[in-house]
């Protein structure tokens, strides 16, 4: 790990792109600031750090307007969260970094696919996959730092608008992340001080994102937004595979 608060700069611009996507999508930061800071620091604490940094996104974005939430979607998933979180996070304290940068560019290359796969329109599904999402984030948040792709598949297919879409899922991150902190503050994985000083080297970058992404977000298509996402991942996804490989 490099020594010295100043290696923690890197994560300020990191923070600010990740910010930019998700006050315009509702989900996706963790998908581009964990692969980025990955480059320069072990998983576990990007992970850590970057739950503190989400979570004040979060709460940034979902005191916004949360009358466009969807709560009902919201309660079905909390509980299988909870599930997912617990299981992530025994993996998370004993996987190895190899083979964790490897599950995490494998993961990312996995949704960056999937989003320029799919079509425009999307099937609405059944209410029950919410139980699935829910699960599916709790695990992948706690393992990658990176639970919205879950939530955002299912809300995809529900008859949501734009504005309910990133309420909704703004704040079933609130809920996830929350709960993602308090598991790592048990275990450990928040103890080490450098972890807050990277988080409070974000932050203000974070807060300066969202505030950015927020006055254009009714100017632009989400659809176009996502495309874009998409095939940032793609490259984060093929480097973080091609160096665990290495």
């Amino acid at each position: 790990m490099p020594e010295g608060w100043e290696a923690f700069l890197v994560f300020a611009p990191i923070a600010f792109a990740g910010a930019i996507l998700y006050g315009l999508s509702g989900f996706g930061s963790a998908l581009v600031t964990v692969p980025l800071a990955a480059q320069f620091f072990p998983l576990p604490f990007v992970i850590a750090s970057f739950a503190l940094v989400d979570l004040s996104g979060a709460l940034r974005l979902g005191l916004e307007n949360p009358r466009n939430a969807v709560r009902g979607e919201v309660a079905r998933m909390a509980p299988m969260i909870i599930v997912g979180l617990a299981l992530g996070v025994g993996a998370l304290v004993n996987l190895p970094r190899r083979a964790s940068m490897l599950a995490l560019g494998a993961f990312i290359l996995a949704y960056a696919l999937y989003s320029l796969a799919r079509r425009a329109s999307h099937g609405v599904v059944s209410r029950r996959w919410a139980y699935v999402a829910g699960m599916a984030g709790g695990i992948t948040g706690t393992l990658f730092g990176a639970g919205g792709p879950p939530y955002a598949i299912y809300l995809a297919h529900r008859a949501l608008t734009k504005e309910q879409f990133r309420a909704t899922l703004t704040m079933t991150s609130i809920f996830s992340i929350s709960l993602r902190v308090i598991a790592f503050l048990v275990t450990g994985l928040l103890s080490d001080p450098r972890v807050w000083i990277a988080a409070a080297c974000a932050i203000p970058a974070t807060l300066a994102g969202i505030a950015v992404a927020s006055r254009i977000f009714h100017r632009v298509s989400r659809e176009a937004v996502m495309r874009v996402v998409a095939l940032t991942l793609l490259a984060a996804g093929v480097t973080l595979v091609v160096r665990a490989a290495g």
